[in-house]
């Protein structure tokens, strides 16, 4: 009876090491680690993800499980907490945050097959934001329905 436990204990950890991916555990880490000027723009890489320097990735970013190498962040960009960033939609496109474009708190942004959404160089998106199309350059992005008002 013992041998019997041992040898169901080891099917049961052979078979939960080949559920676990090498990808899916560094992006889980990356979600959930300290450090998001080093650790997290570190891990992403190893993931796939093409992360220029001085980037910074808030707590809880989703960024693509299935396509990583879609989705590409440029030098100086800055990412709030709990974004997602898909860079496919029925097959992969392209996803590309140029330098110092800043995603405020809660963004989806997300890319259509074969295409490439563009977030413009110093642009910004607005905290709740759904991006489904390019943001030009230097512009800030404000949700429908809210209006910037002056002190």
């Amino acid at each position: 009876m013992d041998q019997s436990r041992k040898a169901r204990r080891a099917r049961y950890r052979l078979d939960l090491a080949k559920k676990i991916k090498p990808n899916s555990l560094l992006h889980f880490l990356a979600r959930v680690l300290p450090g998001g000027f080093i650790v997290r723009p570190w891990l992403h890489r190893w993931r796939g993800v093409k992360i220029g320097h001085e980037v910074y990735l808030g707590d809880d970013i989703y960024i693509d499980e299935d396509f990583p190498e879609t989705v590409e962040i440029q030098d100086g960009a800055r990412i709030a907490p709990r974004c997602t960033l898909i860079g496919h939609t029925k097959g992969p496109g392209k996803l590309i945050i140029e330098k110092r474009a800043a995603i405020g708190a809660g963004c989806v942004i997300s890319c259509v097959a074969g295409q490439t959404l563009r977030i413009g160089e110093g642009a910004v998106v607005a905290a709740g934001s759904t991006v489904l199309n390019d943001v030009p350059p230097f512009t800030l992005s404000v949700l429908p329905g809210s209006r910037l008002t002056e002190p």
